[in-house]
């Protein structure tokens, strides 16, 4: 007959994870997610495409990096607006620079990497190097 023992804490601490993993905290007790800007990230046969969502930022303020053939960053800043004799009620849009970096589940062709920025979203569209495409395997019958 198996037996466990209840660890309250190690419990707690699962919940916590859990929570954290729900509403994309992480563990940092602010309750705002620390990534940003929110990516997605997919890819088909031939290319790696990455969609960054920049709403309010200038073209001249993004940098675009793709180093080591699969580590992109991607760094900016939100300029606060400027109101000339008027106060603020709400500010809830963050203002500042933001640097955010990942691998990418493969590597690019850093001289083929296209971007696009349309409606406040960021599109790098960005072919993948030939080792990593699929190459079909023919079979022979013996």
């Amino acid at each position: 007959m198996l037996s466990t023992q209840w660890q309250p804490m190690a419990e707690m601490n699962r919940l916590r994870n859990e929570m954290d993993r729900v509403f994309g905290r992480h563990g940092n007790g602010s309750g705002r997610a620390t990534a940003f800007p929110p990516l997605n990230v997919w890819e088909n046969d031939d290319s790696l495409f990455v969609e960054a969502e920049l709403p309010g930022f200038d073209l001249d303020d993004l940098e675009i990096y793709v180093t080591g053939g699969n580590h992109l960053s991607i760094a900016g800043e939100r300029k606060q607006p400027e109101h000339e004799g008027g106060a603020w009620h709400r500010q809830e849009r963050a203002f500042g620079k933001f640097r955010r970096t990942l691998d990418l589940p493969g590597d690019v062709n850093s001289d083929g990497v296209e971007a696009s920025f349309c409606n406040g979203v960021l599109k790098l569209a960005m072919p993948k190097a030939e080792q990593v495409k699929p190459h079909r395997i023919e079979v022979k019958a013996i």
